[in-house]
């Protein structure tokens, strides 16, 4: 008893041992001139891969602000006379008709979005080291340093390299273990055409810019980046375009980068002012001065979350090797180096006043980038958040979040212009200067559900944070969203339910609609309706307003359509009964109910959780990078611990080059193909799902934990619903040995685990009866599904779980144990 006692002491106080020694990605080769095998760092507003090369080292350059064009709009005013034809095409059946029509009456005229641009590279050239040995570069992402050491004659060569978080610059130093070795030239190039470089007899090294045109829109973001070198001994020597360090024996580069954005409507800064004055004060401070605050301001975010999966000692082999045969070998440390590095990428890529991620979070060498790495919000965008309140790393949402709320302001002329509709609206894509019209091709960006899924993450916050005050500021955006639905909404001829028409089922198309996407009531949409519906329901509640309006919503979301199982036991994906299972789209929009949503339960509706996993069976598992990604989360929600870690190993995989192949690439970035990040933060979320999930009224502990990660394990930090935090969960043999959580807003605890357990902490654990009464936990009920007459849908045999109650008070731990 004394040393169980023991034990639950110190797991009290915080003494628990994680392995942390293995979190890096390592190589016994340089990048060469591949941006896919280079390694990332960021602050949340300046970027840059690192090559590693020896004789001539790059440093790709980004800053989150430098975009093409400058502010506009992109609505299309035709849209509003065609839409009745639009609709009644659809109706009669005539859906490639309708979508001809909105292809042009609806898709914009303009701009169809602008482009994530580089800044450009700062390349630094080592006369006499064409020949090396003892080669190693690393990404440190416990400290987010990059290091690459090599010998040359003799001589160890280190260089150290990071984004500095509190002083907004990148740093680089250059070491030798022999005094009087550093001797490089740096330079700076850009690929945009309107461009100066310049250096003044200070010994700083400038390169001006400003960014392209690009369909219409004139290009007026102007960046500046500067560089200056700090050498300890030798010389420094600068010629018109070069700075040239000469037999030091070590040397400091500062690069700073800014640009003249103010916001989405403002390029009215002064971007020279703004890099000098990073760079003054970053000048002068010396290594150790920008370093430990550096880490020091990471790790505060990075440190939140601890897991430790085991280790096999493969991590002492290169990171690249460890990709090539993670499938055929037992690796569980690198399922731990992947899950930190998505978190890493998150921390590198948002920081609270920044924009959000993007399409490749902030790391981009193309002047035209695929997709112009802009935010694709029929998936992509919120699939860069989902691991920010799970894994602790609320505020990082922010960007985000503040991105969903100047949308709101935006889309309110979209919606009246496009629909006549009040609220506002967004299609499927939009980039920094927050246009929301429909972009592209009617097959998929005409869809207009994109501000409805949206503001689903500015509920989330509040769910997992309580903090009232930030629900009250995004409030009108919520409530926005929903006032657009209550006008647009249409009643179905047919089957009298209310339907977003025009909608779709992103980027899928049956051969029953002739091949388009266009349609009336897709499963999505309505998904999507129903969620927009009921947060803003909660929302009116907790902040006691809008009653009437509340009421309204009830009624109109009574006349959703419910969803439908069809013929083959799969959840439709369209109102009427036309999938296919021999259909393996990337896309599964109509399982947004799964995940990220709630609406299909294990435990409340077991007849769609039975359909969903049909159609997740049907569409296949290796896809595109960012598809896998998701399958994660479905199979996780669907307690099937054993499927999500073979997509899992299919994500780890290296990437084939197929457009449907996925995977990763050297630098573990996420494969599309191309390099998509959103892959790497899906599978970040869903290994969390894995290992605790909150979203179904109760914290659900090692969900979907699969048998190559049960021999033995521990993770703390994890976030849930209500703001309850994982103190610390351990397993042996799947079985739960160690739980501690800490309620920060008290209310009460409600814990599904896979076997009993007791409380050993003061409070009273009893088992659990109705409704969670924890408001946070609150579940709107899902109407009950049509079921096709050819259907023979049984629910699934799910793994015995132990439902438990405890009332809990703000701030304090409790600990429970196994029986």
């Amino acid at each position: 008893m004394k040393k169980i006692l023991l034990s639950l002491f110190l797991l009290g106080v915080g003494f628990i041992c994680y392995s942390q020694e293995n979190l890096k990605l390592w190589y016994d080769e340089p990048a060469g001139d591949v941006w896919e095998s280079a390694l990332p760092i960021a602050n949340g507003r300046q970027g840059a891969m690192v090559f590693g090369n020896v004789e001539k080292e790059t440093f790709q350059l980004n800053e989150h602000t430098v975009w093409s064009g400058s502010p506009n709009r992109n609505d299309n005013p035709d849209a509003l006379e065609a839409l009745p034809e639009i609709r009644k095409l659809i109706f009669e059946g005539q859906f490639k008709a309708a979508e001809q029509l909105a292809n042009e009456k609806l898709i914009t005229k303009k701009s169809h979005g602008q482009m994530f641009q580089p800044v450009g590279n700062l390349v630094l050239d080592f006369p006499g080291h064409e020949s090396y040995t003892d080669y190693y570069r690393e990404l440190d992402i416990d400290n987010a340093v990059a290091r690459t050491t090599y010998t040359v004659n003799g001589v160890k060569f280190t260089r150290e390299a990071f984004t500095s978080f509190p002083d907004r610059v990148l740093v680089i130093r250059l070491t030798a273990d022999r005094p009087g070795q550093i001797s490089f030239t740096s330079s700076l190039n850009s690929p945009h055409k309107k461009q100066k470089i310049s250096t003044n007899a200070s010994g700083e090294l400038s390169l001006w810019g400003v960014t392209s045109d690009h369909e219409g829109v004139e290009g007026k973001v102007e960046f500046e980046t500067l560089t200056r070198v700090k050498n300890e001994g030798g010389r420094l020597s600068i010629s018109d375009s070069t700075l040239t360090v000469s037999n030091a024996n070590s040397a400091i580069i500062y690069v700073s980068i800014a640009t003249n954005f103010n916001n989405y409507q403002d390029l009215a800064g002064d971007e020279s002012q703004r890099a000098r004055y990073f760079m003054d004060l970053a000048f002068a401070k010396g290594y150790s001065q920008l370093l430990n605050p550096h880490i020091t301001a990471y790790r505060k975010f990075f440190d939140r979350v601890k897991l430790d999966l085991g280790d096999t000692g493969a991590s002492t082999k290169p990171t690249d090797e460890r990709l090539q045969n993670f499938r055929n070998m037992s690796d569980p440390s690198f399922v731990t180096l992947y899950y930190q590095y998505g978190r890493y990428l998150l921390i590198s890529s948002s920081q609270p006043g920044g924009q959000p991620a993007n399409l490749q979070g902030i790391w981009n060498n193309k002047m035209m980038p695929p997709w112009d790495s802009k935010y694709t919000i029929n998936i992509n965008a919120e699939m860069n958040y989902w691991p920010a309140e799970r894994t602790n790393l609320s505020e990082l949402h922010e960007p985000f979040l503040k991105m969903v709320t100047e949308l709101a302001e935006t889309g309110q002329e979209t919606a009246k212009v496009m629909y006549g509709a009040t609220g506002w609206v967004a299609h499927h894509n939009t980039d920094i200067w927050r246009v929301t019209g429909a972009i592209d091709a009617a097959f998929w960006g005409m869809w207009n559900s994109g501000g409805g899924w949206l503001i689903q993450h500015l509920w989330e916050h509040y769910l997992y944070t309580g903090d009232k005050e930030f629900l009250e500021k995004v409030y009108p955006a919520m409530r926005g969203a929903a006032l657009f639905y209550t006008d647009f909404l249409i009643e179905h001829p047919e089957y009298k339910w209310l339907v977003v028409a025009p909608g779709s089922s992103p980027e899928n198309a049956p051969e029953a609609h002739q091949g388009s996407s266009i349609t009336a009531g897709s499963t999505m949409d309505n998904q999507i309706v129903f969620d927009v519906f009921s947060s803003v329901i909660q929302a009116a509640e907790v902040l006691d307003k809008d009653e009437d309006l509340a009421e309204k919503l009830k009624s109109l979301r009574n006349k959703l359509p419910p969803m439908h199982v069809g013929k083959y036991n799969q959840l439709q994906e369209w109102l009427d009964d036309v999938d296919s299972p021999e259909d393996h789209h990337r896309h599964i929009s109509h399982l947004y109910g799964l995940f990220p949503s709630n609406q299909i339960s294990a435990y409340r509706t077991p007849e769609l959780f039975a359909a969903a996993k049909n159609t997740l069976l049907h569409r296949g598992d290796v896809s595109t990078g960012w598809s896998m990604g998701w399958k994660v989360n479905w199979w996780a929600r669907m307690q099937d611990g054993d499927h999500a870690y073979e997509l899992i190993k299919n994500q780890l995989s290296p990437v084939s080059g197929k457009r449907e192949g996925g995977g990763s690439y050297k630098n573990l970035f996420d494969a599309h193909p191309p390099f998509q990040i959103d892959g790497n933060f899906g599978c970040t979320s869903g290994i969390t799902e894995m290992l605790m999930q909150s979203a179904d009224g109760a914290i659900h502990i090692l969900p979907a934990l699969p048998q190559a990660l049960s021999a033995e394990g521990k993770v703390s930090g994890l976030k849930a619903r209500g703001d309850f935090e994982i103190v610390n969960l351990e397993w042996e043999d799947g079985k739960v040995t160690a739980l501690s959580i800490k309620s920060n807003l008290g209310g009460n605890l409600r814990l599904r685990t896979p076997e009993h357990v007791s409380l050993v902490s003061e409070g009273r654990l009893v088992l659990a009866e109705g409704v969670n009464p924890n408001p946070f936990y609150q579940i709107e009920e899902t109407a009950e599904p049509v079921i096709s007459e050819a259907a023979s849908i049984t629910p699934l045999n799910l793994k015995t779980t132990y439902l438990y109650d405890l009332s809990t008070e703000a701030g304090k731990t409790y600990t429970f144990t196994k029986e």
